[in-house]
C-alpha cells in the first residue's frame, strides 16, 4: 500500500467546451495516485491537440487559445496549486518509481510556473510542448498555424472515420480561427512593446499562407479528408459533412487567412526587426537565460555553453578529418565538405519513394541486431513519410509519435523539397535519430510503459528526448550499420551539425552574431547544403534555446554510460544501461542522473 495522506485539496474540473476558467470543489486527496491523475486530466485540458495525439479523443473538437490572458492566469493558479499539493504531500512511504514521478512533476511545475511569469514566454503551446511567445505566437517554423494545416489534412494524430469526427473538427477550426484573431491582437501589442519579429522569418510566412488562399475548395488542403471520406458514413451525411467544409474554407479560412496575410505585409513587416536573437528585445537576455535552463534542465550559462560548442566542434574536426583520411579524400576538410554537398553518387534519387524505400531498407538492416544491444522494445509500428509540401521548404525531418493503443502507427516525417538534390550521406545516422532506436523506440516505450503514471505517457522533455536521439546515433556500429565509411561521415555530420547549434544558438541569442554570421559559422564547420543550412538557422531564431537540447543531453547520457562501464567494469550491461534510460519516461537531467547513479550503487552492492 502506498502511503495514504488525507488533507484538503483543490481538485480542478475540466474545461466546458470553450471555457478558458476553471471551476474548483473541495475532494479528499488519499494518494499519490490521484494527484498524478489530476495533474494528467489538467495536463491533457490545458492542451487538448496534445492530448488527441496522445490517444485522448475528448478534446478533439477544441483548440485552446493559449496566448489570451485568462488561460495564462488559469495556468498560473493551477500549477501554483499542484505545486501547493506536492510540498505538502509526504513522500516518506513512496516507491523509488512514484517518488521519481512525483519529482519530475515537482519540476515541471517550478520551471511552467517562470515561463508564465516571463513578460515573453507563455508555457502552453500544442507544438510539442515547446513554449510559445506571447507576443510573437507565430512564425516559420513548428508554429500553430503550420500544425493545423498538418492536422487538416488526415493521416496525422486527427481522426477522420466517424461523422462526429468531421464535425469535431469543423469546431477545431472555428476555435484555431479565433486564435489567429488574438494572434493578431498580440502581435500589435508587440508592435507597441518592440517585441517582434525578425524581417526574415515574416517573409518566410507570407507564402505559406498563400497556400491555404489560393488554393481552389478541391484542391484545398482543408478539404483533403473529404475527399478520402470512409465509406461508412452515408450519402446523406456525406452531401452535409462537404457542403459544410466547402463552406468553412469559403467564408472563414481564406477571408481569415487573407486578413492575417494583409496585416503581416501592411503593417507588421515594416517595424519587423533586422536582429537575430532574443537578447536584442526588451527582458530578451534574461528570457534566454530562462529558455537555456527549459530546454537544457540545467543551469549552465550561456558563456558556458557557447565554449562547450566550441571545444565539441574543435573535437570532432579531429575526428571527420581522421574519417576523410579514410576515405581516401585529398584536400583539406572544407574542400570535403564541398565534395560531399555536390558528389552526384550520394544524390542518386529521381522520385521521392527512392528516399523512403531506402529509409525502409535501413529498418529491415537494423532488426537483425536491435537484441545485441537493447531488451526493451516498443509494440508500435511507424511509417516513413514524406513532408507535406506546404511546410517542406522549411521543415527539418521529424518524427511524430503514434497513439498509446498503437492503433495509429508512428510518423517519420521526410522533407524531400527537391529530390534530385537530396543527399543520402546522412541517411543511416538519421534513421537512428527519428526512428530505431531514437524517438520512435523511446517515445513509444514512454507510451506503453503502464508503470508510469499517465501524466508521463505523453511528456516530452526536450533534453532528454533529443539527447537521446543524439546519443542513438552514436550507436550504429553497434547496431551493424555504418560499413560505408560515407555513412560514418554522415554520423560525426550530424553530431557536428548538434555541437554548432551550441555555438549559433548561443551566439544569435547572447551574443549578437546577425544571421549571417551563424549561416556562415555552420558551412565552415560541416558538410550541409546552404540551403539547409539557412533553414536550420532561421528554425534557431524563431526558437532559442530549443536547439541546445540535442548535445546538452547526450553528452549527459554518454557522461553516464562511461561512469556505469568504468565503475562496473565487467558486470556493464548495455541492455540494462539501456533499460534503465528509458523505462521511466522523460527526465530532466539531474534526475536521470540520479537516477543512473542509484542503479550503479545497486549493481555494486
Amino acid at each position: 500500500m502506498k502511503h495514504r495522506l488525507i488533507f484538503i485539496m483543490l481538485v480542478l474540473l475540466a474545461f466546458g467546451c470553450k471555457e478558458e476558467t476553471s471551476k474548483v470543489v473541495e475532494s479528499e486527496i488519499v494518494s499519490i495516485d490521484i494527484i498524478f491523475d489530476d495533474y494528467y486530466k489538467f495536463k491533457d485540458r490545458i492542451n487538448p491537440i496534445e492530448a488527441t495525439k496522445g490517444g485522448n479523443y475528448e478534446y478533439n473538437d477544441y483548440i485552446a487559445n493559449y496566448i489570451s490572458d485568462d488561460y495564462q492566469k488559469d495556468l498560473i493558479e493551477n500549477y501554483t496549486h499542484f505545486l501547493k499539493v506536492l510540498t505538502e504531500f509526504d513522500s516518506s512511504g513512496l516507491s523509488e518509481a512514484d517518488l521519481l514521478s512525483m519529482k519530475v512533476m515537482q519540476w515541471d511545475c517550478e520551471v511552467k510556473l517562470e515561463g508564465l511569469n516571463n513578460d515573453i514566454v507563455t508555457m502552453a503551446s500544442p507544438i510539442y510542448n515547446l513554449p510559445s511567445f506571447e507576443l510573437m505566437p507565430l512564425f516559420q517554423i513548428q508554429s500553430l498555424h503550420l500544425y493545423v494545416a498538418q492536422l487538416a489534412a488526415g493521416g496525422s494524430v486527427q481522426p477522420f472515420k466517424t461523422v462526429e469526427d468531421y464535425d469535431n473538427w469543423l469546431k477545431r477550426v472555428d476555435d484555431y480561427l479565433s486564435f489567429l484573431d488574438t494572434s493578431i491582437s498580440m502581435m500589435k501589442e508587440g508592435m507597441s512593446k518592440n517585441i517582434v519579429l525578425p524581417t526574415v522569418l515574416t517573409h518566410k510566412m507570407i507564402p505559406q499562407l498563400d497556400e491555404f488562399i489560393l488554393n481552389p475548395v478541391n484542391e484545398h488542403l482543408f478539404y483533403k479528408p473529404i475527399l478520402s471520406m470512409p465509406e461508412s458514413i452515408n450519402e446523406e451525411d456525406r452531401t452535409r459533412i462537404s457542403a459544410d467544409y466547402s463552406t468553412m474554407i469559403i467564408n472563414k479560412l481564406k477571408p481569415k487567412y487573407t486578413e492575417f496575410k494583409q496585416f503581416l505585409v501592411n503593417e507588421y513587416l515594416p517595424v519587423c526587426r533586422e536582429t537575430s536573437g532574443i537578447g536584442a528585445l526588451p527582458n530578451g537576455q534574461e528570457t534566454y537565460n530562462y529558455l537555456i535552463k527549459l530546454h537544457t534542465t540545467t543551469n549552465m550559462t550561456a558563456d558556458e555553453i557557447h565554449e562547450l560548442g566550441k571545444s565539441e566542434v574543435a573535437r570532432i574536426l579531429v575526428e571527420m578529418e581522421a574519417a576523410k583520411n579514410k576515405i581516401g579524400f585529398e584536400g583539406d576538410i572544407k574542400a570535403f565538405f564541398e565534395f560531399v554537398r555536390n558528389s552526384p553518387e550520394q544524390m542518386p534519387f529521381n522520385d521521392p519513394q527512392q528516399v523512403i524505400d531506402n529509409f525502409n531498407s535501413i529498418k529491415e538492416r537494423i532488426n537483425m541486431t536491435l537484441n545485441q544491444v537493447f531488451e526493451l522494445k516498443p509494440k508500435a509500428d511507424f511509417v516513413v513519410r514524406r513532408t507535406e509540401a506546404f511546410r517542406e521548404a522549411s521543415a527539418s525531418a521529424e518524427y511524430v509519435p503514434g497513439t498509446k493503443d498503437a492503433s495509429r502507427a508512428g510518423i517519420f516525417y521526410v522533407p524531400i523539397p527537391d529530390v534530385e538534390k537530396y543527399n543520402k550521406f546522412t541517411a543511416e545516422a538519421l534513421f537512428l535519430h527519428e526512428a530505431i532506436p531514437g524517438h520512435h523506440y523511446q517515445l513509444s516505450l514512454q507510451q506503453e510503459n503502464t508503470e508510469l503514471p499517465e501524466f508521463l505517457h505523453p511528456e516530452s522533455m526536450g533534453v532528454f528526448v533529443e539527447g537521446w536521439a543524439l546519443y542513438a546515433e552514436s550507436l550504429g556500429t553497434e547496431l551493424g550499420l555504418y560499413k560505408d565509411p560515407i555513412q560514418y561521415f554522415g554520423m560525426l555530420s550530424m553530431e557536428m551539425h548538434r555541437a554548432i547549434r551550441l555555438v549559433v544558438d548561443t551566439g544569435i541569442h547572447s551574443k549578437g552574431w546577425t544571421r549571417e554570421e551563424a549561416i556562415q559559422y555552420s558551412l565552415d564547420n560541416e558538410a550541409d547544403s546552404e540551403e539547409s543550412v539557412i533553414a536550420e538557422i532561421e528554425r534557431y531564431m524563431a526558437t532559442p534555446g530549443q536547439a541546445l537540447s540535442y548535445k546538452i543531453g547526450q553528452l549527459k547520457i554518454r557522461e553516464l554510460r562511461t561512469k556505469a562501464e568504468s565503475k562496473l567494469g565487467d558486470t556493464f550491461s548495455i541492455t540494462e544501461f539501456h533499460n534503465q534510460v528509458l523505462n521511466s519516461g522523460s527526465l530532466p537531467l539531474v534526475l536521470l542522473e540520479e537516477k543512473i547513479d542509484n542503479w550503479i550503487k545497486t549493481q555494486l552492492q
